[in-house]
């Protein structure tokens, strides 16, 4: 009888396996964190919008009935923490960009709309009336300040008086500053004496707090009250996306307009600028 050979399969290629497994693996796990990121992202710009956007209504309401209820010449009172005091309108920003401010510059006073640095001054006061505002998210108050230029207005209303302040001009346009004829430009130019060297719009650090001293960048005993400009400043994260650093915007007040009991609906002409 004759033998015959029986042919062995080749061993499997366990290597190959666990190679193919791991890739595979870390695929899986990119693609989970990659819809984990962007589930985040859509919370953060959305749905956070979504909340914020209500609590910043039943915040402008509940102010508004306020002032309705107030006693005509009444002082105002000091503002509660947490509680709106003003309303902010940005005209470059669009026709309805219309904000309360709240006081208090805390996380949840800051997810609900703009704030009020605490010890900073009031709207009209000499000093610096300071705000801050979220870039992204949460309503994003403060999105696109970086659009800002010489000049726009930042309009504050209170319960009996409107206030316009105007951006400062940019730091390029300090040393040779020309408003040219635009009729916006007035009131506005380069502050002297202690406040020279005080642009528009400024890039600092987070730690950087002295932007919102009645003289910004300088010790806050370096005027008397009644020696201080009346300003405002604004400030938000930089760039998008990230808190490493501050985009301030610094304005100076121009004009106010008392307001009119027996007419509500006037409105400073300053609100129809684009």
């Amino acid at each position: 009888m004759g033998s015959s050979e029986v042919a062995e399969s080749p061993p499997p290629d366990r290597r190959g396996e666990r190679a193919r497994g791991i890739v595979r693996g870390i695929g899986e796990l990119l693609i989970t964190l990659g819809l984990v990121l962007l589930l985040f992202v859509f919370y953060e710009v959305y749905v956070t919008d979504w909340f914020s956007a209500r609590q910043q209504q039943a915040a402008g309401q509940r102010l508004r009935q306020h002032w309705q209820q107030r006693p005509p010449g009444q002082p105002a009172a000091p503002p509660v923490d947490g509680d709106g005091f003003a309303e902010l309108y940005i005209p470059k920003l669009g026709h309805d960009y219309r904000y309360t401010v709240l006081e208090g510059t805390d996380p949840r006073t800051l997810s609900h709309g703009p704030g009020h640095y605490a010890g900073t001054a009031m709207p009209g006061e000499q000093g610096n009336l300071a705000i801050a505002g979220h870039r992204i998210g949460r309503g994003a108050p403060f999105g696109d300040i970086d659009r800002l230029a010489a000049c726009d207005a930042l309009v504050v209303e209170t319960a009996s008086e409107w206030y316009v302040y105007r951006v400062l001009p940019m730091r390029d346009q300090l040393a040779g500053w020309n408003p040219g004829a635009d009729p916006r430009c007035t009131g506005v130019a380069p502050i002297g004496g202690p406040y020279t060297g005080l642009a528009g719009q400024e890039i600092v650090r987070p730690e950087q707090g002295e932007v919102i001293y009645p003289v910004p960048g300088k010790p806050p005993t370096t005027l008397p009250r009644e020696q201080q400009t009346r300003l405002i400043t604004l400030t938000t994260c930089h760039p998008w996306y990230s808190a490493q650093q501050r985009l301030i915007v610094h304005g100076v007040l121009v004009k106010r307009y008392p307001k009119e009991p027996a007419h509500p609906e006037l409105r400073p002409p300053e609100l129809e600028e684009t």
